[in-house]
């Protein structure tokens, strides 16, 4: 920690600082029960994760009841359908906030009154493992810290990066810093020392932080550690790229940037070493993967970005070749870090993180086919001052299956359960949107035309037509619940799928998507089968494939046996069949 600090604000601050440091993580310390400490004694880092880990991401009132708290609708759905396969919570921010649907937080020590209260988020807590959002990038501008900043309190002046006119910052210097969205970088407010030009990285609400100042860095502290103490087993650590500001450079990926998210890690380390920090880093794979440091000293976790977009674009194709390229170069420094593997979210299909993987074609392919399916697209200020496609808004099974198509129903269910089975079968832990258990759709009619793009990912549901929805036998929600069930619960109960398992990506076929996943112990070996297009394929199984020579094979989905000697074998997969196969014998 002293090492991250010296960086941050040389030797002399930052033996200011740590003193101070010291004194949160002691107090931190004397609220743990005993239990607690001994639990932690006992703790290996390389078991943090395994096969049994899934996530479930909702909103705490992304389901809604008449006459009954939000947080406990939730509990009462997530309890009933998801207990015994999913074993993980992120309830995206679930505090009091003016904008952004949470993400921008007027107080981070509160439960929105709306939603529940802690003893709702306890309870859960007693249920599933949870993971909370630190949104450390920025304040909202409701927010105690932005509103003494405003009326002038001393403590709080150097708490925001602050310019005396809009055009402080030499345009030069504005093309270079990385812009996730067409906004202004720089919002006029009124203090009472006069009009100051504050710099917001994501809208006027949503105002950055200045880590340059050690104060808001021991704030922060103490607000992520508040979370542990509060049932946080995953701390989310949300915009982590834009945490540092400086003039001259892209204000991304700096060693700042990662000096800070070390210096977190350093500090959970210590203070509470079961808890994992998930970095959110929406851009090029490359950077995205810079964030777990060495592996021993930044995220646990970081979000695989690249994976939605390449997979949406191997389902839509019918030809995983991209993916493949890509998935084969996966790895992960060291057994205590994994990628967090999802296909959509509240927000929508990020392209930042694949874009080393897909051409310009590609990319207009995607957004073309996107508005044609009922969705709209956000765009980012490019260095030229172009706009630039940097996000998909529309549902995952809207952006596989044309709203209105008369393709069969079977069929689209089936395209949309063989996606998400990719997320399921490579190495890390995969995280669910809530409404994709039942294939979640959109209507144009429920938004108004000028609403917020990603307000279509972020609609709430009624608790009865949610249930409903799942329950009628042979809807689409019924029939993607059932089949998604079945993959989960297959997977938990496989050595194979654990996130340090064995991963290699089998280049054999354009047409089927095959990676092959041995348990760390040796043991168990999987080959995982999806054929990503409409039409049947023969997948050819070449003998140095299957490591491990047995007469017979089995699909752990269907239980179906088939042959396979020494010189390989021939397997046939129905359309957007998934296959999961293993030694029989």
């Amino acid at each position: 920690m002293i090492d991250r600090l010296e960086l941050l604000y040389g030797p002399e601050r930052a033996a200011q600082v740590y003193p101070e440091v010291e004194r949160i993580l002691q107090v931190h310390y004397a609220h743990k029960p005993l239990e607690l400490i001994e639990q932690e004694k006992q703790f290996r880092p390389e078991d943090r994760f395994t096969e049994k880990d899934v996530v479930a991401i909702t909103y705490g009132d992304l389901i809604q009841s008449p006459n009954k708290p939000p947080l406990d609708t939730l509990a009462s759905v997530v309890d009933a359908y998801l207990r015994g396969t999913v074993n993980t919570l992120h309830i995206l921010p679930f505090f009091p906030h003016s904008s952004d649907r949470g993400f921008s937080i007027v107080h981070y020590r509160e439960v929105d009154p709306q939603l529940g209260n802690w003893q709702d988020i306890e309870d859960l807590s007693g249920r599933f493992q949870l993971m909370f959002d630190g949104v450390i990038n920025h304040v909202s501008a409701k927010s105690e810290w932005f509103q003494e900043f405003l009326n002038g309190n001393p403590y709080y002046q150097d708490f925001f990066i602050t310019f005396d006119t809009e055009d402080a910052i030499a345009e030069a210097d504005l093309r270079q810093i990385l812009r996730p969205r067409t906004t202004k970088l720089l919002t006029r407010f009124r203090t009472l020392r006069g009009d100051k030009y504050v710099w917001t990285t994501f809208s006027a609400d949503q105002i950055d932080l200045n880590y340059a100042n050690e104060r808001v860095l021991l704030e922060v502290l103490q607000v992520l550690l508040f979370y542990v103490r509060r049932g946080a087993d995953i701390l989310r650590l949300d915009a982590a790229t834009y945490l540092w500001h400086r003039l001259g450079t892209s204000c991304a990926h700096l060693a700042e940037t990662h000096a800070l998210v070390q210096f977190f890690r350093a500090a959970i380390n210590v203070a509470a070493p079961r808890v994992a920090l998930v970095t959110e880093t929406n851009v090029p794979h490359r950077d995205n993967v810079s964030y777990f440091g060495d592996g021993s000293n930044e995220a646990h976790m970081v979000y695989n970005f690249a994976l939605p977009p390449l997979v949406l674009r191997a389902m839509r194709t019918g030809n995983c070749s991209r993916l493949t390229e890509w998935a084969s170069q996966l790895q992960t420094p060291s057994p205590t870090t994994t990628f967090f593997n999802f296909l959509d979210s509240h927000d929508g299909i990020g392209l930042l993180g694949a874009r080393a993987y897909l051409s310009d074609m590609d990319i207009e392919d995607m957004v073309r086919r996107t508005l044609a399916h009922r969705g709209k697209v956000s765009y980012r200020t490019a260095p030229d001052g172009t706009l630039s496609p940097y996000e998909l808004n529309i549902t995952w099974f809207d952006a596989l299956n044309r709203p209105g198509s008369d393709e069969p129903v079977e069929l689209q269910v089936a395209r949309f359960v063989a996606s998400r089975s990719i997320a399921l079968a490579l190495a890390g832990v995969p995280g669910i949107y809530l409404p994709s258990f039942g294939g979640s759709r959109f209507e144009s009619e429920e938004l108004p035309p000028d609403a917020e793009p990603r307000s279509i990912n972020r609609r709430t549901i009624q608790e009865t037509d949610f249930l409903r929805a799942l329950n009628e036998r042979g809807s689409v929600a019924n029939l993607i619940a059932r089949r998604m069930m079945r993959l989960i619960r297959r997977r938990i109960h496989a050595p194979a799928f654990h996130p340090n398992g064995e991963q290699t990506v089998l280049n054999n076929s354009t047409k089927v998507f095959a990676v092959r996943r041995r348990a760390p112990d040796g043991g168990q070996v999987v080959i995982a089968l999806t054929n990503v297009t409409a039409e049947t394929q023969k997948y050819r199984l070449n003998p140095e494939d299957l490591l491990l020579c047995m007469n017979s094979w089995q699909d752990l989905l269907t239980g179906r046996r088939f042959p396979c000697h020494a010189e390989g074998g021939e397997i046939t997969l129905k359309p957007y069949q998934v296959m999961w196969i293993t030694p029989a014998d």
